[in-house]
């Protein structure tokens, strides 16, 4: 992996850690329906120049397949950001996002052995186990009400990792078989999104007005480096391996946890640096395993 190739990688995981960060920060501001209508609708609106560039300037064009793969992976996502916001809600930043990020991966793994054929390695299974240290690390606890307080976090981030599994397999193989450039396959998403929660808002204009008024920057921030942080990994791939880029962008896990603890000055730094660590780890054999 070249120097720029890298570069490119560690900034992908920065970012996603980062717009995480601002979307705990977020929080009670509005109801997960508000912001994700905001924020699709922001973040469509920020990348049509780019994604219609592409339509107009290339030879691939939308069949009905296509709409139905997009529309697909829009519900999808859709449910990801509710679980997402309502786990930030309800657990700190250091605990749901390693969870989530490290159980994704691993669900989709398995899920590709189970429904793909793929043959399970020393390696993958090394990943797995790491997974699960990882977990109980954040979570045992001898006192059962200490357990029983991080329970809804758990939740949330273990069901957050269920949809990261359900769209990295959905939109993986929406592009392979579709064969939709994916940078529009991901704007299409946006845009299927603004659709399909825009019924929901019409009574929401008092919230959206509390939104914009108290969080407006962040997201906007949210909106325009949620879908950077993948632009910045498929611009990777064209000069780098999967088998190296994979591992090296869950650093965002290891982020995740530093900024929980450092900008929100959550409880248990140590401890869910530790887990965490393990989660990358466990991610990154995984990978590697795949690749």
């Amino acid at each position: 992996m070249t120097l720029a190739t890298l570069s490119l990688v560690l900034a992908s995981a920065v970012i996603h850690a980062t717009w995480n960060l601002w979307a705990k920060q977020v929080g009670h501001a509005a109801r997960p329906v508000v912001f994700v209508w905001m924020l699709t609708t922001i973040s469509s609106l920020l990348y049509a120049p780019v994604a219609i560039w592409m339509l107009t300037q290339g030879t691939w064009r939308p069949t009905t397949e296509v709409y139905l793969w997009v529309l697909g992976s829009g519900a999808i996502h859709i449910v990801y950001f509710f679980l997402l916001m309502r786990g930030y809600r309800v657990g700190d930043l250091s605990f749901v996002y390693p969870i989530a990020r490290g159980t994704g991966p691993l669900l989709a793994a398995v899920a590709a052995i189970g429904v793909l054929g793929e043959r399970p390695t020393v390696l993958s299974a090394s990943g797995a186990v790491l997974i699960a240290v990882g977990v109980l690390v954040l979570t045992w606890r001898p006192d059962a009400a200490a357990q029983a307080k991080l329970a809804p976090g758990l939740r949330y981030g273990l069901l957050t990792g269920v949809l990261i599994a359900c769209y990295t397999l959905f939109d993986t193989w929406g592009v392979k078989r579709v064969g939709v450039p994916p940078l529009i396959f991901y704007w299409g998403g946006e845009v299927a999104r603004v659709l399909l929660t825009t019924p929901l808002i019409t009574r929401e204009g008092a919230g959206i007005a509390r939104l914009w008024r108290e969080q407006r920057w962040r997201v906007i921030g949210i909106a325009a480096l949620s879908p950077l942080s993948y632009i910045l990994i498929l611009i990777a791939l064209r000069t780098g391996e999967v088998g190296h880029i994979a591992p090296a962008r869950e650093l965002s896990i290891l982020i995740g946890a530093y900024l929980g603890g450092r900008v929100l000055g959550e409880t248990e730094h140590r401890r869910r640096l530790v887990a965490a660590a393990a989660f990358a780890l466990g991610v990154i054999a995984l990978a590697l395993a795949r690749s």
